[in-house]
This record gives C-alpha cells, sequence and structure tokens, in this order.
C-alpha cells in the first residue's frame, strides 16, 4: 500500500531532500513550505504552499486542505537557524526560533492528529545542538534552546501518542552541508535524506521517544 508522507519544510535542504526520497520510493508525498522552489517543483509531488508553521492559522489553512487525508509519516522538518554570542544575544530572533522550531512542530502535530492512525509515525527533525550533556561550546541560545524544547515535546509526544499506537522519532540530521549553515557540513542533503527515512522506517513503539542520529547513534539529553 502507497505511504502518504508529509513533510514541512519541503522547499530546499533536507525537507527537499526527504520529499525527493520519499518520492523515489513510491510514496505519495505532500510538500509543505511557505514558498516553492523550481527544485521541489520539478520532484512532481504534491505542494502545499503559505504555510508557516509559527502562525495559527496557516496551520489551519493546512488542516482544512488535508482533511480527507491520511497521514502515514508527518515530518516535522521546518527549522531556523540564528547564531547568538552572549552580550549580543537577540532575544526577539530567539523568541521567533521558538515559535518555528519548537512550538510550530507541535502546532503542526497537534492539528493534524485526525488524520493520524494506529501504525502512523511522527518525525522532529531537531538537532543535538538542543542536547544539555552534548554542549561543549556554549553559545546559539536561541538555537539550542529551541531545539532543547523540541525535544522535551517529542518525548511528551511519545507517551500521549502510544496508546494511539503512534511512534515518535527525534532526529539529529547530522552536520549536512545546506543553505542554514552556508553550505558546510560533512554529508549532502540526498545522503541525509536516505539515512532519516532508514531511521524513520526503524521507529516503532518500542523505541518511540529515543533521540537519534541520522547514522544510528544514540544521543545523550
Amino acid at each position: 500500500m502507497q505511504q502518504t508522507v508529509v513533510i514541512t519544510g519541503a522547499n530546499r535542504g533536507i525537507g527537499l531532500a526527504l520529499s525527493r526520497c520519499y518520492k523515489d520510493g513510491g510514496a505519495n508525498v505532500i510538500a509543505v513550505c511557505r514558498q516553492s522552489s523550481v527544485a521541489l517543483t520539478s520532484i512532481g509531488v504534491q505542494i502545499i504552499e503559505n504555510i508557516d508553521v509559527a502562525e495559527a492559522d496557516k496551520v489551519n489553512e493546512l488542516v482544512q486542505q488535508l482533511a480527507s487525508t491520511a497521514i502515514d509519516i508527518l515530518i516535522n522538518n521546518a527549522g531556523i537557524l540564528s547564531s547568538d554570542q552572549l552580550g549580543a544575544i537577540n532575544f526577539d530572533k530567539s523568541l521567533q526560533q521558538f515559535a518555528v522550531n519548537s512550538m510550530g512542530p507541535l502546532r503542526v502535530t497537534e492539528a493534524l492528529l485526525s488524520q493520524l492512525q494506529a501504525g502512523s509515525k511522527v518525525a522532529l527533525i531537531t538537532s543535538r545542538m538542543g542536547s544539555i550533556a552534548d554542549n561543549t561550546s556554549g553559545s546559539s541560545y536561541g538555537y539550542r534552546m529551541s531545539k532543547a524544547a523540541l525535544n522535551a515535546a517529542g518525548v511528551s509526544l511519545s507517551y500521549d501518542l502510544k496508546p494511539r499506537e503512534i511512534a515518535v522519532g527525534i532526529f539529529h540530521p547530522g552536520y549536512v552541508q545546506t543553505d542554514m549553515v552556508g553550505g558546510r557540513g560533512d554529508i549532502t542533503a540526498a545522503e541525509c535524506a536516505q539515512r532519516l527515512q532508514q531511521r524513520i522506517a526503524e521507529l516503532s513503539l518500542n523505541n518511540s521517544g529515543s533521540f537519534w542520529h541520522s547514522n544510528g547513534e544514540i544521543l545523550p539529553w
């Protein structure tokens, strides 16, 4: 049976690579983004534009467009990064990172609960920069804090959704060559997408709520 996969932040980077990866695997991909791209359009997936996960009315529009769609895999990938250092913290940008990186995935997941069923999976694309134990360099306050909050939400979701037989995965993609990090990184977006697809395939109620690196390593909180 063909899977339906919904991916937020799908117009570029990891989201674009995931859209292509799942499409190539035969899935029905619904790519959600604020604004589409030539690259995304060329894949041939269903695109839902003008969706900002930080805005309640936009998420409600998404719900309306997906009202009759059963979702097998929901990948909350949309995110933003703004670096900062102590003494020069932009608190408005920090709050925006919380709105997109933390509250956004939770808002989307809650809004689409009726489209999820037993056996569905929810994937949260987070970062090991949200790990408190792994923080050895400081800085990046807004981003680190927003991803730590997302991790906490993911664990709570894993408990709340387990009775519905819906598994939740919390995934660090790796250091990926995307625009978000200025093209730096040690793996391509395509390789990252293949890794994440494998981790999501391995996701079950038994390991729901775990914090994984895309390479299969379990990360510390």
